[in-house]
């Protein structure tokens, strides 16, 4: 069995059942931390509709909390989520605003990493985080079947 992720007429992603609900969760967890709508309408009879225009802001506001953080769990934690999001964001026809992501992060770092050795860490540079990160989303996309 499988589920799918629709925009339209057109099917985004038809991941199995196992796949499609530990997605759905994070998405859940991603939308609680955010405070925004992923634009993921429920799964229905094997079929989750996508809302365009909330799955835009949702996805370029999980860009932009990523970048901030400099923490090394939260990221591991996150990245999996994100690159899986950007696939289905790039099939759907999302724009990412890619230049500033790749700026050095506006406002206030969030969830620094402290650690007594090395005191304080610096964020990620922006052009290597933001091409690792792409370059997941692409991996992941080849496997993901529509």
């Amino acid at each position: 069995m499988s589920q799918y992720f629709d925009i339209g007429d057109e099917t985004v992603w038809n991941p199995s059942n196992g796949a499609a609900r530990l997605f759905l969760r994070q998405v859940a967890v991603f939308e609680a931390e955010l405070g925004l709508a992923s634009g993921f309408g429920p799964m229905e009879n094997d079929e989750c509709r996508m809302d365009p225009a909330a799955f835009e802001i949702f996805v370029n506001a999980l860009l932009a909390q990523h970048r901030r953080t400099s923490h090394a769990v939260i990221l591991a934690l996150g990245e999996g989520f994100t690159a899986t999001t950007l696939a289905l964001a790039e099939r759907a026809g999302i724009p990412v605003d890619w230049a500033l992501l790749g700026a050095p992060p506006e406002g206030a770092l969030t969830d620094v990493q402290v650690s007594s050795p090395t005191g304080l860490s610096a964020p990620p540079d922006g052009e290597t985080w933001a091409s690792r990160l792409r370059q997941k989303a692409r991996e992941l996309a080849r496997s993901m079947p529509r």
